[in-house]
C-alpha cells in the first residue's frame, strides 16, 4: 500500500492479549489469584451472542476464569440488578460486562449505576467516568483506551500533537477526548453538528473519528501526515447484494494524505477486547490492593 502506515490492529491486539495473559501467569503465581470476567447476555440477539463467544474464548486464552450469565429478554429490570448485584458480592469476579444493548424495558443505565465501579471493566460507571474527568485512577473504557493504544504505535509521545476527535458520546468520543488531554494534546472535540468540519479536522495532528457516519471523512479534511484512528463500524451495501464494512474515514480517499490510518475492520476492534481483558487483570489487582502487574 502507498502513502500512510497501515496500523494493524489485530498485529497490537494480538501482542496485548500476550502481555496479558504473561501478567496473569505471573499474578496467579504470586497471590494465588486467577482474574474473573462475568459476561451478562440479555435475550438471544445474534449479534451479542458472536461477540459474547469471543469474549469467553480470549478471556479463558489469557488464563482468566469466565463466567456466562445469560437470561431471557423477556427477564425484569428488577431481576437484571439483581443479577449484578450478586456478582457484585461474589469474590472470583473481578470484572463485570452487561452486554449492550439491552431490550428496551430495561434501563441500561440504572443496570450500569448497579456495578460495583471496581468490577466496571466497560469503564462507563459515573464513579469511573468521573475519575478519568478528573485525572484520577479508575477503569478507562476499552475502546478510546485501544484508540490511544493505537495511536501510540506509531508516535509514541503525543505531546503538544493538535487532536481532533469527530464524536461526543459517552462511549467513545468524550473518554478518548479526556485520554487525550492527559497525553497532553490540544484537544477539539466535534460532531456531526459542528460547522466547517472539514477546516476542523484538516488542523488535527491525530485524528480520531467516531460519529457513526459511513466514509464522512474524506482527504481533503485531513492534514497531510496526520494520524487518522477510525472507530466507525458501519454496514453498507456491497456488490452482489452483500454488506460490506467501513469506518466513518473514507480509507481509499485518506490513506494517500494520512501518515498513518487504521483499516475497518481490522483496526480498532480487535483492540476492545484485548483491553477488557487489561481492565480485568487491573480490576483484580486493584481490588486486592495489589500492584497491577503490567
Amino acid at each position: 500500500m502507498s502513502g500512510a502506515t497501515l496500523i494493524d490492529g489485530k498485529a497490537i491486539a494480538a501482542g496485548l492479549r500476550g502481555e496479558v495473559a504473561a501478567a496473569v501467569v505471573r499474578f496467579a503465581g504470586e497471590h494465588g489469584v486467577h482474574p474473573g470476567l462475568a459476561v451478562v447476555l440479555v435475550g438471544d440477539d445474534p449479534a451479542s451472542q458472536v461477540y459474547v463467544r469471543n469474549k469467553k474464548r480470549e478471556t479463558e486464552a489469557a488464563g482468566m476464569a469466565s463466567f456466562e450469565v445469560k437470561v431471557p429478554a423477556a427477564t425484569s429490570e428488577r431481576e437484571l440488578l439483581a443479577v449484578v448485584e450478586e456478582l457484585n458480592r461474589r469474590a472470583d469476579v473481578d470484572g463485570i460486562l452487561v452486554q449492550l444493548p439491552l431490550p428496551p424495558h430495561i434501563d441500561s443505565g440504572r443496570v450500569i449505576e448497579a456495578i460495583d465501579p471496581a468490577k466496571d471493566v466497560d469503564g462507563f460507571h459515573p464513579i469511573n467516568a468521573g475519575r478519568l474527568a478528573s485525572g484520577q485512577p479508575g477503569l478507562v473504557p476499552c475502546t478510546p483506551l485501544g484508540c490511544i493504544i493505537l495511536a501510540k504505535s506509531v508516535q509514541p509521545d503525543l505531546m503538544g500533537l493538535e487532536a481532533v476527535v469527530v464524536g461526543r458520546s459517552n462511549i467513545v468520543g468524550k473518554p478518548v477526548a479526556q485520554l487525550l488531554l492527559a497525553e497532553n494534546c490540544t484537544v477539539t472535540i466535534a460532531h456531526s453538528k459542528s460547522r466547517a468540519l472539514p477546516e476542523i479536522t484538516a488542523r488535527a495532528d491525530l485524528l480520531v473519528a467516531a460519529v457513526g457516519r459511513p466514509e464522512l471523512i474524506r482527504g481533503d479534511w485531513i492534514k497531510p501526515g496526520a494520524i487518522v484512528i477510525d472507530v466507525g463500524i458501519n454496514r453498507v451495501p456491497g456488490e452482489g447484494g452483500k454488506h460490506r464494512l467501513v469506518g466513518d474515514v473514507d480509507f481509499e480517499d485518506t490513506r494517500h494524505v494520512a501518515g498513518a490510518i487504521t483499516p475497518v475492520p481490522g483496526g480498532v476492534g480487535p483492540m476492545t477486547i484485548a483491553c477488557l481483558l487489561r481492565n480485568t487483570l487491573v480490576a483484580a489487582a486493584s481490588r486486592r490492593g495489589l500492584p497491577i502487574p503490567l
